[in-house]
């Protein structure tokens, strides 16, 4: 690491933003396991809900530059046909 001040401060702001990224990242995970899991036990109002947050959480990660826009749209898409494929 380097010894300059503005550098210091520099690798200090990646490493809270590196932090703040991995969660987003986790938390991605975390609600596109929910909805698979809702779309196995083919619980329609469950998923759709669960979709919801879904859809609004990788849109906000897409917005802040977490994901690139289109891996968000493509995520959303992807859920979006798991959850209408339930009869």
């Amino acid at each position: 690491m380097a010894n300059h001040k503005s550098a210091i401060k520099r690798h200090r702001q990646s490493l809270k933003r590196r932090a703040r990224n991995r969660a987003v990242k986790t938390r991605i995970k975390n609600v596109v396991k929910a909805v698979r899991q809702a779309v196995e036990e083919k619980d329609k109002t469950q998923a759709v809900e669960k979709l919801r947050t879904a859809t609004s959480v990788i849109g906000k990660a897409s917005q802040k530059g977490i994901l690139h826009w289109k891996t968000a749209a493509r995520k959303v898409s992807k859920l979006t046909k798991l959850v209408n494929s339930i009869e």
